[in-house]
């Protein structure tokens, strides 16, 4: 391979000629061989967002010609198209405040737009990070690569599993099934019913994670340092917030205060609780269709899913709820993120905190695997249910919860006596409440009628 000499304030280093990148980011390529979690792409194409409103901002504001102005958005263009991926090495486990990715932006911008240039125009501190730092755009690219993979993957998921919900119930509208509670027999429900539950569940989180996108629209950007403001110029804050939600249509403002925006990582742990919450429901529905579908033969049978794959090396026609079992344990990925997020956020001194690459690693790993999941599972399981209608009247019939609508007519200790005496002789309950001479066969035809009971 071959090297080149890049400088910083620390001397001269070897970078690899074939990359942009300069002295700052080679350093903490070498100085950081930890693991394999690289800072995710979502985020350098939310730093290039950035970094062409700031360029585009200090234009306006008279403190950037415009022909670094073009050769910033150009470079900056070429990255949010992809075309520049391998040239962002870094691991997230460098700095707690993102500055050497930061500075791999900055050099990268700086050495591609120098190239296109054919000469000396950019310099990654003095242009590209002109009236920033890193303290407040490694915030501000979390929050808009946050909102990003919301609005882009993670809602559509949720509107489309939405969807598919209501067509369900829609299918399954005439079917009245068996309830359950405490995994024991409860009193009748039509299966819509039982599906709209799922679709309520997954209708408040979309709401939830909607309504957490209010605190990720509020930015840094502007506070520089430590808050104050240091090197921009006055109203660059507001101006770089409108031009950012001009590139990105979405309603991104300025942060009113910035020493909160620097320090704090409340929203992020906000929305962040807003994907755990979707995790658990999830989770739920997960285990109702796998426990719905459980057997074939010796298990509730209630629900047929999707045959998608084998699923034993031993057992031959084996088939089992793969998708759920997916979606259960992103789930519990989802609330260790959750974990990470939290007590990161927690750690907050003085006038930054030092845990933002972490934040967003598992902020956009969450987002990134529920999303993915959903859409698996909606494609590969939900929309291929069909009840098995024969099992749930079978079911609905031997249950003694049916005595319940009894409790006005013969009393809940007459009813409980009649359902405990079905059980243990194993009758019907009808042939109970005959043997204890509590109602006649008509009487007990007219009350106990599945149909009334939801």
């Amino acid at each position: 391979m071959k090297f080149r000499k890049e400088h910083d304030a620390l001397g001269q280093v070897d970078v690899p000629s074939n990359r942009y990148w300069g002295a700052q980011t080679q350093r903490s390529f070498q100085n950081f061989p930890i693991g394999n979690d690289k800072m995710p792409m979502e985020v350098i194409y939310a730093f290039a967002i950035l970094k062409k409103a700031a360029a585009v901002t200090n234009c306006k504001m008279g403190k950037l010609d415009e022909e670094r102005c073009q050769l910033i958005s150009q470079v900056c263009d070429e990255i949010l198209l992809g075309k520049l991926d391998e040239h962002f090495p870094l691991s997230v486990w460098q700095t707690g405040s993102g500055t050497q990715t930061n500075m791999n932006v900055n050099e990268v911008i700086s050495n591609r737009g120098n190239e296109i240039a054919g000469e000396i125009l950019l310099h990654p501190n003095d242009t590209v990070n002109m009236s920033q730092s890193s303290n407040d755009t490694f915030p501000t690219a979390m929050h808009i690569s946050a909102v990003k993979i919301l609005q882009a993957n993670l809602i559509p998921a949720l509107k489309n599993i939405i969807s598919t919900c209501k067509k369900l119930e829609e299918q399954n509208s005439d079917i009245i099934k068996i309830g359950r509670t405490h995994l024991q027999d409860a009193t009748p429900i039509r299966f819509s019913q039982e599906i709209s539950g799922w679709r309520g569940m997954l209708e408040n989180s979309l709401e939830q994670i909607q309504s957490s996108c209010t605190g990720l629209y509020k930015l840094a950007l502007g506070g520089t340092a430590v808050g104050t403001g240091i090197n921009a110029p006055a109203g660059f804050d507001a101006s770089v917030a409108a031009s950012i939600s001009e590139l990105t249509g979405l309603p991104f403002c300025t942060d009113p205060n910035k020493f909160h925006a620097l320090t704090s990582k409340d929203a992020l742990v906000f929305s962040h609780g807003a994907l755990k919450a979707l995790a658990a429901n999830m989770m739920k529905i997960a285990n109702d269709v796998r426990w719905l579908s459980s057997g074939p033969r010796c298990g509730i049978g209630e629900i047929k899913i999707p045959e998608n794959e084998p699923g034993s090396s031993i057992m031959p026609g084996k088939i089992n709820p793969t998708q759920c079992e997916s979606v259960t344990m992103v789930a519990v990925q989802v609330m260790a993120n959750d974990t990470a997020v939290g007590i990161a956020a927690s750690q907050g001194n003085f006038q930054l905190n030092v845990f933002m690459p972490v934040i967003i690693l598992n902020y956009l790993h969450s987002a990134r695997i529920l999303s993915d999941s959903i859409n698996s599972f909606e494609m590969r399981c939900l929309r291929g249910i069909v009840a098995n209608r024969d099992t749930m009247e079978r079911n609905l019939h031997r249950s003694l919860m049916l005595a319940t609508c009894l409790n006005s007519a013969i009393g809940y200790e007459n009813a409980a006596q009649a359902s405990l005496l079905a059980y243990k002789k194993n009758l019907s309950l009808k042939e109970a409440v005959l043997h204890l001479g509590l109602l006649t066969d008509n009487e007990f035809d007219k009350l106990v009628k599945p149909e009334k009971m939801v």
